[in-house]
């Protein structure tokens, strides 16, 4: 039988969280197989680390508390069972890249050991829309533990948010022996949206036109991030066509982006009898013929 991981800790049953990571911190220093070199000592510091994961994480606390050491097992198996098992809410799930008693790298937890360093960075990704990097806003994150459960962060998106821009939460991190714990990183991935696509600052929306705003030119609303924009419209505007609309793009220091509104002309599908005669009327004047030179 695995030794109870509140005993492996040196606490109570009722300890709060600042008692829990008090504990791990002064065992840690402990049994760190860079300090201490009896044998064991490694394997007493990897369960340390497993016990701290657990208990530190309120979620997987209770379902320790709740059955044992094979806690794991018996929640996703109640959890199955319930329908009304509650969900987190809020943003996506992510996974540390450190941290976990089977994967700990001791460099990195406590920073070359130099005194103790500071806990690992814990990194994660957070996918936002063209909208969301534009206006900015707030996002829940949450980061799923190595033995299960998960933290959430709230973490604010600036406006003008870049595609591979980390956000740094402080203290999120893995847990330092010292009292300075590490950061959670997050790298932000700007994700194209139905209406926009991002290039850099610029941004690029489709612009759809009747065959007669195309040809004969016209004043158009344009929906973009920061809200409608009229463009004019030159004359025989095909297809393709980017039409530029100067600092309206991504939000930037000094000089904003641009946002290009792409022609694309569409045709009615369905013509009612006055609409086919016109149409025919310009078929039979008509010289233009697009496949001319092609």
């Amino acid at each position: 039988m695995a030794e109870d991981l509140y005993s492996v800790l040196g606490v109570s049953r009722s300890a709060d969280q600042q008692e829990i990571r008090r504990a791990y911190r002064e065992k840690a220093r402990k049994f760190h197989p860079d300090v201490n070199k009896t044998p064991g000592a490694e394997d007493t510091f990897k369960r340390i680390s497993e016990a701290h994961d657990v208990l530190s994480d309120p979620e997987t606390r209770s379902q320790y508390d709740r059955f044992g050491e094979n806690f794991r097992q018996y929640a996703a198996a109640d959890a199955a069972r319930s329908s009304e098992q509650p969900r987190r809410s809020g943003g996506t799930r992510h996974t540390w890249s450190g941290g976990g008693a089977q994967s700990v790298n001791w460099e990195d937890l406590f920073g070359g050991f130099g005194g103790f360093g500071r806990g690992a960075d814990h990194t994660a990704e957070l996918e936002i829309t063209v909208e969301e990097a534009y206006r900015g806003g707030r996002r829940t994150v949450q980061v799923a533990s190595p033995y299960g459960g998960a933290q959430e962060y709230t973490i604010d998106i600036p406006a003008g948010a870049v595609d591979g821009q980390r956000l740094r939460i402080a203290g999120a991190g893995g847990a330092g022996a010292n009292g300075q714990d590490g950061d959670l990183l997050v790298t932000l991935r700007v994700k194209d949206s139905k209406r926009y696509r991002l290039s850099g600052a610029d941004i690029e929306t489709d612009l759809p036109l009747s065959p007669w705003e195309a040809a004969l030119g016209a004043e158009v609303s344009v929906q973009t991030p920061g809200g409608p924009v009229t463009v004019h419209v030159p004359p025989g505007s095909s297809t393709g066509r980017r039409l530029r609309l100067r600092g309206q793009g991504m939000p930037r220091r000094g000089q904003p982006g641009d946002l290009y509104a792409k022609v694309k002309v569409d045709v009615p599908r369905s013509l009612n009898k006055k609409e086919k005669e016109l149409f025919e009327k310009l078929r039979d004047v008509s010289s233009f013929d697009p496949r001319r030179g092609s």
